[in-house]
């Protein structure tokens, strides 16, 4: 009754703020992932090493890009159901396979790249990293954590496309997007604290 309720509360915001509904959820549900890549990080340390202290700053930082893209996701999402309708206008109700696998494949080969490059860089500048550093980060992290994603999210992203209604999508998408926020903060922070150390190092050379 509880999830009932709350899907119509969604349902109504989306249909009167659809961009502040998506920017809401989905940075919403970004901080949240980022909030379980720090608490998993600390549990899975020896018992002997030092635990980091939780950094909200570094939560707000996932905020702001879920907040920033996910309307813009939501643009995306409308433009694949307009571009590749999944069933025929011939009034059969058949999905179509052949345009379910065009969508897919359209939102990874396009967004999935788009997404990335955003990501890091939007976390370069909220870092307050140099354009070297952002670049250095693009050049560490851009073709693994692509990969790493065409590995995921073309399976999710079939089961989103194929059953979830529009309004939905992006929602899924950012809560299928925790486990691969985790990621994300993940490999972040081991790039930031690399930056940090090289940094450190010049510093002291210097």
């Amino acid at each position: 009754m509880a999830a009932l309720t709350l899907a119509r509360a969604y349902q109504y915001s989306f249909d009167t703020r659809p961009h502040t509904t998506l920017a809401i959820t989905g940075g919403s549900l970004n901080a949240l992932g980022d909030i379980v890549a720090q608490v998993s990080h600390n549990i899975a340390k020896n018992p002997h090493d030092e635990r980091k202290p939780f950094d909200p700053a570094r939560t707000l930082r996932f905020f702001v890009f879920g907040a920033s893209i996910s309307p813009f996701l939501g643009r995306w999402n409308t433009f694949l159901e307009r571009q590749f309708p999944l069933r025929a206008l011939n009034g059969s109700g058949k999905v179509s396979p052949k345009a379910l696998a065009k969508r897919v494949a359209a939102d990874q080969i396009v967004m999935a790249p788009i997404g990335l490059v955003a990501f890091i860089g939007t976390m370069g500048v909220l870092e307050g990293r140099t354009r070297p550093q952002i670049a250095q980060k693009y050049h560490d992290l851009f073709l693994p954590t692509l990969r790493t994603n065409w590995s995921v999210w073309p399976f999710l992203q079939f089961v989103n496309f194929r059953y979830m209604p529009l309004p939905y999508r992006v929602p899924f998408q950012s809560t299928c997007g925790v486990f691969w926020t985790l990621y994300l903060s993940t490999v972040n922070a081991r790039e930031e604290r690399k930056q940090d150390r090289d940094t450190a190092m010049r510093r002291t050379l210097g």
